[in-house]
Order: structure tokens, then sequence, then C-alpha cells
């Protein structure tokens, strides 16, 4: 697939990539901008990781030309929204503010072609761990952190071997019962912002889950991350979404959910 045959969408959603990280998978995401267009693109926080940055310089050319083709995308005429999280909040004193082209906003009010509401937001100060105990978050960062250092060996040997890419951090957020009732929390916790807004639905990132449901009573979607899932969310021009899992120029699409259909709220 070249750029001029690229797939075109309305909209397209990118949170948690962790640019300044050896976690980041830049290469594959700089593959999918380059094969997917959208009118307009939010990047749901977490692009950049201040964080990281600040204890530790890591900033490679492939980090570099993300942020270089989000900024071409822009003067091509796209709409780029910037809605930061909790590791580039060092944007949050910019909100409505422009950089190269790119908004800084606080949230968003997506409106979908029929009519429906999102809440476009990171999902960080609703987390308890990010708004009330702010150095357990460091440390949990740091065993994360850890987690991907061992994903990387692993999959190296993997790779050598003939297999494909398997993520512990993953394994472990859909397996063990504290992480599994954190994500149910968490995803509750948006459900009711979202109608707290009086909106249809939120789309978000933060814990690195890629899904889209309904069970909450309104739309929840999570845009996931790039540095294991490595998945976006894509709004079709008749207001469908869809989560895309790249995996290179062989692209694997899961399914849309029923709740998340193109019909009218």
């Amino acid at each position: 697939m070249t750029e001029s045959d690229s797939r075109r969408f309305r909209t397209l959603f990118i949170s948690d990539v962790h640019l300044g990280t050896r976690g980041c998978q830049a290469d594959k995401l700089l593959d999918f901008l380059r094969c997917h267009e959208a009118d307009t693109v939010y990047l749901v926080g977490d692009i950049v990781d201040g964080w990281h940055l600040k204890s530790s310089w890591y900033w490679p050319q492939s980090h570099n030309d993300v942020i270089q083709k989000l900024l071409r995308k822009g003067r091509k005429g796209a709409r780029i929204v910037y809605v930061p999280g909790n590791h580039d909040e060092f944007l949050r004193d910019y909100y409505g503010t422009h950089f190269g082209g790119i908004e800084v906003v606080e949230h968003a009010i997506h409106i979908s072609p029929t009519g429906r509401r999102f809440l476009v937001i990171h999902g960080d100060l609703f987390d308890f761990v990010i708004s009330q105990a702010r150095w357990l978050a460091l440390l949990g960062d740091k065993a994360y952190d850890a987690a991907i250092t061992i994903n990387r060996l692993v999959n190296g040997m993997m790779r050598r071997l003939g297999f494909g890419y398997w993520s512990f951090s993953k394994w472990a957020k859909l397996k063990v019962k504290n992480a599994v009732n954190y994500i149910g929390d968490f995803e509750k916790t948006l459900a009711a912002e979202a109608r707290h807004h009086a909106v249809d639905g939120v789309i978000c990132g933060h814990i690195h889950h890629a899904v889209m449901h309904e069970r909450f009573g309104v739309h929840y979607v999570n845009c996931g991350d790039w540095v294991e899932s490595c998945t976006a969310v894509a709004e079709h021009f008749d207001g469908r979404f869809e989560i895309i899992t790249w995996t290179g120029r062989e692209l694997s699409r899961e399914p849309e959910p029923a709740p998340i259909a193109a019909q009218a709220a």
C-alpha cells in the first residue's frame, strides 16, 4: 500500500503513543499514518511522554518523524486536535493555543455524521491513582516500563524462533483480578462522566486497552496504545466506528460491535 492509495476516514483517534520511551512503536505508527488519512485527527493524550523525557532523554529519528508526519497532515488540511494526558501534562498550560496548526484543548465534543455526541478525553483525571496518589502512579509506571523491557527481550527471542509478538503486560491486564477490576471501574467512571456532559458516549485512552462497548448505558470507546497493541479508532463517513490493529502493511481489523453502529442515537 502506498500513500496514494491510503484508506480515508472521517476521523481518526490515537492515544498513548509515548514518544520519548523505548517501548514506543513509532515505526508502526508512522507506517499507519502513511496508510490512513482523515479529515480530523484527535490525539487523545500521552502522545509525548514528558515523565520519561525529564528523567532520561530518548528521542530517535523515528519519534521525530511521527511528529513531522502529523504536522504535515495538518498542513495538508486535516484538523489536528490534541487532548493532553498525564504523561504530556506540560501541555495543559497551553489550552486554547495552536502549535504548528495543532489545537490543544482540555477536552472536545465530537459530533458524528448521525448527530451523536462524544466526549473526547484522555481519562487520567478520573483515575483515582493518578489524581489522588501521584507517587503511586509513578511507581506503577516504573513497573510497567520493566514489563515492557521484559517484553522486548522475550519477543526478540520469539522472533528468532519464528513466533509472533506476545505481551506479558497485556496478558496480565486481562487475567489478573485486580487489573480486570481496575479496567471495569475506569470504564464505569468514564461512562458516568459522559452522562454528566449529557453526551452519547466517551472516547478515551490512558489504560492501554482498546475496546468498544455499551455496558454502562453509553458508548464507551478506548483507543488503545502504540506501545503494545498498536491500535487506533477510526470513524467512517457513515458514522460507524472501527478499531484498527496495525501490524504493518498487513492490516488486521477488529469487527465493530453492534452498539457503535451508524444509526442515530
